[in-house]
């Protein structure tokens, strides 16, 4: 048996025009994803800075909200400056260091194994040993060189990164004065009061969400390099090769990085553990056992404590979200990743406590007519 279906002209010229038009929005999506990153991240250190800057304008005389988003950037840029004086220098300064001590390392080594001298003179080895070793002095001197040049290169790089920064900054900085009032003008638009204050509730529900997870993870994180800075000024002291002055670095390093649910904290340590390693191997094996150590205390007290509650979600919901943000928009995503996961389940239970109380009265009434 045969169907035939007729479609007439116009439903088909729709159906190719609702798909091309997908097809083009994911076009542009795709290729304004950098532009929509950061809007993103604005939006995200909008709601971060949302509730200093209202606690700053109601303190100022004229209850400026644009004086007291003035006082707050001042502090931001400050903060971002102070982390990048504190921590390129001292990597800089500490990788160009070990690839001028390299040659001597080699000749300390060469001294000192004696066993292994044995071994090479054997099995006729040592044209081949000398050859590697005056290899790696000579790559070591290229090393040292090269830092200089390398940086150099990194400046087009750095720029579009500074670039993008002042147009987050830019951004954070409107949505943070005219943001009350545009909220003010959605919320007129609505003739039912009682669907605005339904939304008004959700969109308050959402905000505190994003908003409780961001200082928790600002909290968090500031605990971790306090600790880790601490730990490496410590051993300032019980390793003399390692230099008290990378302390700082350290706590910045490791206080960006740990903004990365999940997997930045990790990240942050091996970084500091190779620059330990760059001046004193018994440092860095012990920095190595201290967080790990401080890594269970954070994981099982701290984070627990400071973040309870605010975001809800289970650890399967966390690492699906911090995984799909970390392959779709890269480290910034993995940081939004969890609020915006958050917001979706606020969303959620929204929806199924509406859809409760429309089957409520039907039951009701079902039961009263049996």
């Amino acid at each position: 048996m045969r169907t035939r279906i007729e479609i007439d002209t116009q439903t088909f010229v729709r159906f190719w025009l609702v798909v091309f038009a997908i097809g083009l929005a994911g076009f542009l999506l795709y290729k304004a994803q950098v532009g929509l990153i950061i809007l993103g991240v604005s939006f995200f250190l909008t709601m971060a800075l949302h509730r200093p800057v209202t606690w700053i304008a109601n303190k100022l005389p004229g209850r400026s909200r644009v004086g007291a988003t003035a006082l707050a950037y001042v502090a931001v840029i400050a903060i971002l400056a102070t982390v990048v004086v504190l921590v390129i220098p001292p990597i800089v300064q500490q990788t160009a260091r070990f690839a001028q001590n390299v040659p001597e390392f080699v000749d300390s080594a060469t001294n000192q194994w004696q066993g292994l001298n044995h071994l090479v003179e054997q099995y006729g080895l040592q044209a081949q040993v000398d050859s590697a070793l005056e290899s790696i002095k000579n790559n070591a001197a290229g090393w040292a060189g090269d830092v200089g040049r390398q940086v150099v290169a990194g400046i087009g790089s750095l720029f579009s990164f500074f670039a993008a920064l002042i147009l987050v900054l830019v951004l954070t900085f409107l949505m943070l004065i005219e943001g009350p009032e545009w909220m003010n003008r959605i919320w007129r638009l609505y003739k039912d009061k009682e669907k605005m204050k339904q939304h008004r509730r959700i969109s308050g529900r959402m905000y505190s969400v994003v908003s409780g997870y961001i200082t928790g993870q600002l909290t968090v994180s500031a605990i971790g390099a306090t600790a880790a800075g601490l730990a490496v000024f410590a051993l300032s002291f019980i390793f003399p090769p390692v230099e008290a002055s990378l302390s700082m670095p350290t706590a910045a390093i490791t206080f960006v990085l740990s903004l990365i649910p999940m997997f930045g904290a990790t990240i942050g340590g091996v970084i500091i553990c190779l620059l330990l390693a760059l001046n004193s191997i018994p440092a860095a094996i012990t920095y190595a056992v201290f967080f790990v150590i401080y890594q269970q205390v954070e994981n099982n007290f701290i984070s627990p404590h400071i973040q309870a509650k605010r975001i809800d979600l289970s650890a399967l919901m966390v690492l699906g979200a911090v995984t799909i943000g970390l392959y779709m928009f890269g480290v910034v995503g993995g940081i939004i990743a969890i609020p915006i996961a958050g917001v979706i389940r606020v969303l959620i239970d929204e929806h199924l406590a509406r859809n409760d109380r429309k089957i409520a009265p039907k039951t009701k009434t079902t039961k009263k007519t049996a």
